[in-house]
């Protein structure tokens, strides 16, 4: 039997991006001929991860994985290429094992992930999972980006819409106030409020200040069009900023559940209630696909091209 090295495996994966132990058999069974491991590799359907790497993935969904004690939680967006897969039993568990892995694993970053060995089966490693899920599944799969939180107080996790919209945010609770059901309930609700009303930041300090002035230079030319007398405009700019911050600013938007309070007013109404002290630490929001360029199918132009 042929000396297979690890180079011939890697060498063979970058080729065709089937799974580590598919390469390695295909080479045994090749006896180490890299031509005939990727025939044998195309004639198992095994090679077909490489055929769809080209393909646009903007579907998709974002996944979830928060453990039992709540302290430590994570979201990820994986893509596939439409909907229909997207919504499929095998896609979402897959995208949800990438979740678990990214909570558990503590990558620095999808490149890490990707050579991570799996926590629950160490004989793949998540690009393994990758390349078998997309021959399993049938398109491309990528996974795109992730963000985790490790903590002392309380994480909390929501997926909008089977995973259009997802959400985590960490929340501060000191002592054994994170235990409280009140204190879980908040943090879920502020899940709920950032799914809902798309704030930018927590605080005002942690508003964009590129942003921020920007903001100002319209409000003060929508302001001069109207015709107002340009020593009120400034004043007239500052009111509508205040506006702006109760728009992007999580602590002063309105409270989806009850508009008549703010998240500043719950969040010291939850405080009283529990005596534990709360500050909200930092959020994030992902939507699914969002900033990917989807493919425009024009059947004019491929007839066309065709025809060529």
């Amino acid at each position: 039997m042929a000396d297979i090295t690890s180079a011939m495996v890697k060498e063979l994966r970058e080729r065709t991006s089937a799974g580590m132990m598919d390469c390695k058999k295909a080479l045994v069974e090749s006896l180490g001929d890299m031509e005939k491991a990727i025939e044998w590799l195309r004639e198992k359907g095994l090679s077909q991860a490489a055929k769809k790497a080209s393909r646009i993935a903007a579907e998709g969904v974002v996944a979830q994985y928060t453990n039992e004690e709540g302290t430590i939680g994570a979201i990820v967006e994986v893509n596939c290429e439409t909907d229909f897969v997207a919504k499929t039993d095998n896609f979402i568990n897959f995208a949800n094992k990438v979740a678990k892995q990214v909570a558990l694993a503590n990558p620095a970053d999808v490149d890490a992930l990707m050579a991570q060995k799996f926590v629950d089966d160490e004989s793949k490693t998540i690009s393994d999972l990758v390349s078998d899920a997309t021959v399993a599944i049938g398109e491309k799969i990528s996974i795109r980006r992730f963000t985790r939180y490790e903590t002392s107080g309380v994480v909390s996790t929501y997926i909008h819409l089977g995973g259009k919209v997802g959400v985590m945010v960490e929340v501060d609770a000191d002592g054994e106030g994170r235990l409280q059901d009140d204190v879980k309930t908040f943090a879920h609700d502020l899940a709920l409020q950032i799914a809902a009303a798309k704030p930018e930041a927590v605080r005002r300090a942690e508003v964009d200040a590129s942003k921020l002035e920007k903001e100002k230079e319209i409000l003060r030319a929508q302001a001069l069009n109207e015709g107002k007398p340009e020593k009120i405009v400034e004043r007239m700019v500052e009111g509508r900023i205040e506006k702006f911050y109760k728009e992007v600013c999580l602590l002063e938007q309105p409270f989806v559940k009850d508009p008549e309070k703010s998240i500043t007013k719950l969040m010291e109404e939850t405080a009283k209630a529990t005596g534990a002290t709360l500050d909200i630490v930092r959020f994030t929001r992902y939507e699914r696909g969002e900033g990917i360029e989807k493919r425009k199918d024009d059947l004019a132009a491929e007839i066309a091209a065709m025809q060529k």
